[in-house]
């Protein structure tokens, strides 16, 4: 049995794993980011633009949903996920898949420490997700950056994304994103995956 004083030596100490200082780090990250924008359709939920001045979430996904009476608000979870897998892709230059599970994780570590279950949460966000097959695009923000969509091999979802673009009417598009919407369309063609 270990002494009392081989138990202390190997504690952790209490801020490195606190409610607290996770909830600060979290609000420090939400604070950060410039902008927050929920009118649009985000397929898998939440994306970034190119510059990551912005965080999407997708328009049809609730704020909040109830947890043992409680109310939990969501979006700084999304914010943080995105938030950190954008930086390792930009800063570090880790590829999509490996920023999203180290992102995944972060956001996991902020929803337990809210004392929210991750499988409440990620049973909620799963009934919204719009995946290739899924509810029709409408509204996609011609800034969004497509990295994650090609990394994905999802090429049917990037040629619906620029279509549901192309469409938006143009005095629409400049005033509400602020470009011609042919372009977008135009690059994912150049850019989405072949297929073998």
């Amino acid at each position: 049995m270990p002494s009392a004083r081989a138990k202390q030596k190997h504690r952790v100490p209490e801020w490195y794993v606190s409610e607290y200082m996770m909830d600060r780090a979290l609000a420090a990250v939400v604070r950060k980011t410039r902008k927050l924008d929920r009118r649009h359709d985000i397929p898998y939920l939440a994306g970034y633009s190119k510059n990551a001045k912005t965080i999407y979430i997708d328009r049809d996904l609730p704020k909040s949903f109830l947890f043992r009476r409680r109310r939990i608000h969501i979006d700084r979870f999304l914010v943080l996920h995105e938030a950190v897998e954008k930086a390792l892709m930009d800063q570090l230059g880790l590829d999509y898949l490996d920023a999203h599970q180290i992102a995944t994780r972060a956001e996991q570590a902020a929803v337990r420490a809210s004392g929210l279950t991750w499988h409440a949460y990620d049973a909620f966000m799963k009934k919204y997700v719009k995946k290739s097959g899924d509810k029709k695009l409408s509204k996609v923000p011609r800034d969004l950056d497509l990295k994650p969509y090609r990394e994905e091999r999802d090429s049917a979802l990037l040629r619906r994304m620029g279509a549901a673009v192309e469409k938006t009417p143009k005095h629409k598009a400049r005033a509400s994103m602020g470009f011609r919407a042919v372009g977008l369309r135009k690059r994912v063609a150049r850019k989405a995956p072949r297929r073998k």
